[in-house]
């Protein structure tokens, strides 16, 4: 169990119906303070009432940290341009689920561990035959990881750290592995095993794109690319499939059940497809002479016309995994000559103008992380029905941190989130054969 960091920070003071409630104010190490409401009910007998929790800690966390205001993203207190520009996918899961950043021999016996976990049992083939070939890959990613618990049963004691760390290392390792068997179940190609002697992304990409016909040679432009889509990706606080996580975890369920829940949250389009919405904006658009037409809509509001990729909900500035994502996006388009390309000329005028009109800058409509990786995406050759299998691929480890840091909180309960009632009051059954 790990102590609380939180630290008193004074008090607040309640006035409802006739009398008067002190509740403690906490504070963290960064970011705004919480008024601590556990006994607000025992004490006054009213509940808060919260749409979305989006005024509500759910929890104490020293993971992620989230400033929108000032376009702030730390992992443990590293920012999020310093682990893209300098780090690994794979070293910041380490720094995710441990804390630090490794040492070397950290590190390498990390890497190893994962790198032994990629292989997935061979029954879970025939688990993919069951599914339709046009099935949705999140569909089958739903399904697929979920289903790791019937074949790694030796792993779902979450009373038990060493399971715990196993299940971690087994989700980290193989979920690339199965995304890759959903694309190619998907396109109709035989599966890819994986090799022990390539990096994380790199086994990920072969087992994407090669075909038994010719070896695959990695590009280690487009690997840093989608490598660095991952960094940004890993974790992002106590989002919708977060909270998914968590609130599946408080029950004891086990982790490949919550992961499971996790990647059922992100498939919904307001949560992990707004990079595939962004895409699809570009698309109808078509052509760069029609850039300024779609951007004149946007502006009148009486068109009903967004600008999807633009903006985001939690930063209020300039998204700070966009810049480290947009470097990335022209690295790639210029790696496979794709400047060209009718679709991505529009993203760069869209971005251009985005960038110099009054009207986006004075509104914060920059172009956000889901604008760039989904121009990034598609250069890469991943479909649209990929995007989100990627994004949930990324922050699965920052899911799995979210629930071992969860399941060691002294505070952890169950949860059990509460309603202001507005049916019908209590009224007595009547027979069918006297109802109106």
């Amino acid at each position: 169990m790990r102590e609380s960091k939180m630290k008193p920070a004074g008090t607040a003071s309640l006035k409802y119906d006739g009398k008067e409630y002190e509740f403690p104010v906490l504070s963290g190490t960064q970011g705004p303070n919480g008024l601590d409401i556990r006994k607000l009910y025992d004490q006054t007998g009213a509940f808060t009432y919260d749409p979305g929790f989006t005024s509500t800690s759910s929890t104490e966390s020293n993971i992620t940290f989230i400033d929108g205001d000032k376009g702030v993203l730390q992992y443990r207190g590293y920012t999020i341009a310093d682990l893209a520009e300098h780090s690994t996918f794979l070293e910041s899961c380490y720094l995710l689920l441990y804390g630090e950043l490794p040492t070397k021999s950290h590190m390498d016996s990390f890497t190893t561990s994962i790198t032994r976990h990629t292989m997935v049992h061979d029954q879970m083939a025939s688990f993919f035959r069951g599914f339709r070939r046009d099935a949705h890959p999140m569909a089958i990613m739903c399904g697929v990881v979920g289903a790791m618990a019937a074949f790694y049963h030796d792993s779902t004691d979450i009373t038990d750290p060493k399971q715990r760390e196993i299940a971690s290392h087994r989700l980290i390792a193989k979920i690339p592995t199965l995304a890759a068997m959903a694309y190619k179940y998907s396109i109709g190609q035989p599966f890819v095993y994986p090799k022990n002697d390539l990096g994380y992304t790199e086994n990920f990409m072969r087992m994407c794109f090669s075909v038994p016909a010719e070896e695959y040679k990695p590009n280690p432009v487009l690997t840093k690319a989608l490598d660095t889509i991952f960094i940004l990706h890993a974790d992002h606080e106590q989002n919708a499939s977060t909270s998914t996580v968590r609130l599946a975890g408080s029950s004891g369920a086990n982790p490949f059940a919550c992961i499971a829940a996790g990647i059922a949250c992100l498939w919904g389009p307001a949560h992990g497809g707004a990079n595939e919405a962004a895409l699809k904006m570009l698309e109808e658009i078509g052509t760069v002479d029609k850039v300024a037409d779609y951007v004149k809509k946007v502006k009148d509001k009486t068109q009903g016309i967004r600008l999807m990729g633009f903006g985001h909900r939690v930063y209020k500035n300039y998204d700070p995994r966009a810049k480290a994502m947009q470097i990335q996006a022209h690295a790639v388009l210029d790696e496979l000559g794709l400047h060209d390309d009718p679709l991505l000329k529009v993203a760069i005028e869209l971005e251009k103008i985005a960038l110099s009109d009054p009207y986006f800058i004075e509104k914060k409509l920059y172009p956000n992380i889901d604008f760039y990786s989904g121009i990034t995406l598609k250069a890469l050759g991943f479909p649209t029905s990929m995007f989100t299998v990627l994004f949930a691929l990324a922050r699965t480890v920052g899911w799995i941190a979210q629930w071992k840091e969860m399941l060691e909180d002294p505070h952890q309960k169950i949860g059990r989130p509460r309603q202001i009632y507005t049916g019908a009051t209590e009224r007595a059954y009547i027979p069918q054969d006297k109802r109106k």
